[in-house]
Parts: structure tokens; sequence; C-alpha cells
């Protein structure tokens, strides 16, 4: 650490904070805001509350990426961040979700807000410190301030600029030249972290680019700079492809036979980790990121049962000793995808439970989504 380093003149005690906060997060940019927050300067807010934001459009059902987002969450709740989960409802119209049907883009939002609340364990909602808010984006919008952000937004950025956004969106770079809305996509994100006096920003590493035009902007208007954070991306079932930064590969519910559910039953996520890339002596693969990302932080191990008559139960706390049997030979790949299985059972189950006494809920989500 150098006197340049944003962290430097920070106490222990601030340190150990943005430590907690930003844990299992893979990229931490422009850190020295919430570092000066943390020192005593104005939080965006100017209350000295530091408010956190993700923003995700309400499209359908929940894949188990949404437990890495959610226990980013939790530290920051756990940190007396204020924390605003924007359900952003004409961000999913612009993107062609449920085909521009509003009241079925509504219904998911409703269903997001549930998920979001049993995998946090209904904290306190309110804009207090550790506390959550669930904000339709279609709110923030109902204001003439808020245009004009968006147009500021939009000022002196070129369309081939906005391009290298499409990305946020999953889309390709050449995809909408027949749409002009998709163009004031990434300026509604941004003005989405204006208008709502953004401390942190945070996303898969997927929403890096729309963070970065942020800070473009910022920087133009001299606005205030959001901390982005970015949290890991997990690679779809079937294994990766395609450029490691287009995140092709990443698990999508567009497919769901490459992706985990929230609500796969045991004998589902059995099926679907039995037929999961894993490839003996390769450290890339879902399998051993949803070790790393989802079981080890949720259940702290994870336990292998074998048939008897191929070997004993074996139990693992950490990452490169599991992968490391499974590349000797100590654990049997299918042992340990069905390893993997059962682990997710565990994680996933308060979901399951949640969703059995919300059923008229889940009847109207299936109605518009689908079984899957």
């Amino acid at each position: 650490m150098n006197d340049k380093d944003p962290l430097s003149n920070l106490e222990k005690g601030s340190l150990d904070v943005i430590q907690s906060m930003f844990s299992g997060c893979e990229e931490v940019v422009g850190v020295e805001h919430v570092a000066s927050v943390l020192s005593g300067a104005p939080s965006h807010s100017g209350d000295g509350q530091l408010v956190a934001y993700i923003g995700l459009e309400p499209s359908g059902k929940a894949h188990l990426g949404w437990v890495i987002l959610s226990d980013t969450i939790r530290n920051l709740l756990d940190s007396d961040v204020n924390v605003i989960v924007l359900l952003a409802d004409w961000h999913a119209w612009v993107n062609d979700k449920f085909d521009r049907d509003m009241e079925k883009i509504t219904l998911a939002g409703d269903y997001m807000t549930e998920v979001f609340r049993v995998l946090l364990g209904n904290p306190p909602e309110g804009e207090g410190p550790g506390q959550v808010r669930f904000i339709r984006a279609s709110e923030v919008m109902d204001s003439g301030k808020y245009w004009e952000r968006v147009l500021r937004c939009s000022k002196n950025m070129s369309l081939s600029r906005v391009r290298r956004t499409f990305s946020i969106m999953g889309r390709a770079e050449d995809s909408s030249d027949h749409d002009l809305s998709a163009f004031y996509y990434p300026a509604l994100q941004a003005a989405d972290i204006f208008e709502l006096k953004v401390d942190i920003a945070f996303g898969g590493m997927d929403q890096r680019k729309a963070h970065m035009y942020m800070r473009e902007v910022a920087d133009r208007n001299n606005w205030t700079k959001a901390t982005c954070i970015h949290t890991p991306m997990l690679s779809g079932l079937k294994g990766s492809g395609g450029r490691m930064d287009s995140y092709d590969h990443k698990m999508s519910k567009s497919d769901p036979n490459n992706a985990i559910l929230m609500h796969d039953d045991h004998d589902s996520l059995r099926k679907k980790m039995r037929k999961a890339f894993l490839e003996v002596g390769n450290p890339s693969s879902a399998v051993f990121e949803m070790v790393e990302h989802v079981i080890l932080p949720r259940l702290g191990k994870v336990k292998v049962t074998p048939d008897p008559k191929y070997g004993e139960p074996s139990e693992f706390s950490d990452l490169d000793s599991f992968t490391d049997a499974v590349s000797n030979g100590s654990v049997h790949p299918l042992d340990a995808k069905m390893a993997v299985a059962d682990g997710l059972s565990d994680v996933l189950s308060p979901v399951s439970e949640h969703f059995s006494s919300r059923s008229e809920l889940m009847s109207a989500i299936n109605s518009i989504t689908g079984p899957q």
C-alpha cells in the first residue's frame, strides 16, 4: 500500500468494512468513493448513508447466479449499506422481454422480489442502514428530472460507443440498428444510478461495460462517480464457449437444460448435473464454479457419498482439495457431480419451501414462462 492507494489513509475498522462488504467480488472499480465516505466525506445523497444498487430485468425465473448476487447483497446489508434492487421493468420492455407485455413484466417483478426476500432471509425493508428496497424503474422514471438525466447521459456519446455496451442486454453489437430504443438502454441504466444517488453499483461481470459507461458520464458532467463491484459469472452446464469477455458461456435461464434454476428439485438437479461438463484435470467447469461460489459460501463444505462398493464418504471444505481429489482419481467425476447436486438441493430448498406457500404467484409465473 502506498500514499496514492485510496485505502492508505483508512483506519483498520474502515478497511475491515470494505473487505467485508466486497468479499466474494471478482472486481472492484473506483473504491476511492466508498473509502472517502467511510473517512467522513459526503455520500452521494449527502447524508452519510452508503447506498448500493443492482438493476435486474424482470424476465423470467431465477437461476443459480442469483444466489451469488444475494450473497453480495447480504454482505452489503451486514455492513450497514442500504441496498436498492431495481426491478428494471421498462428496461425489460426495451429488451423485448415477454414480447413487451408490461403486465407480464410486472408479474415477473413481483416474483423477483419474493425470490430475493427468501434468499436474503427476509431482511428489514426501508431506507435505513442494513435495509433493502425494491423499486420499480417505472416509479423512478416518473420524473422530468430523470429524463433530463437520460439526455445528459446520451449527450456526446457516439453510436459506436453505445454499441459496445450491447452485451449488457445479451445482444450482439450489430443486433439493434433497427431498434432506436436499444441505443437509450445504457443511458437509462446510467441515469438510474444518478437518480437514485447510488454510491455502489453492482452486478455480474457482464454489467461491467454499463458501469464504465456510467463512470464516463460522471466524469463528463462532474457527477458523483459510484464505486462499481462485479460478481463472478457462472458458466453454463455444457461448458464454456466463445470469447470469455462476451459471456456467451454464462449460465442463463433462456436455456433451462444449460442452467440450474432456483426451482429445480433434487431429481432435476441430479439429472442436469449428470450431463454437466467435467473434464478430469481441467479446472474450467461449472461444477467447480458452483462449489466455489455457491456451495462452500453457503454450506461450508461439499460432501461426496459414493456407492459403498466404490469408496467411503468424504468431505471437502475448500475448492483446491476437491478439484485435486477429482483430478487424482480419489473422487470419481460422477460422484463429484452428484455431490454438487445434493449440495445445491440443500442451498435451494428454502426457495422451494417459500414458494410452496405462494402457489398462486408460482402458478402465474409458470403460466408466462412455462413449467421449466
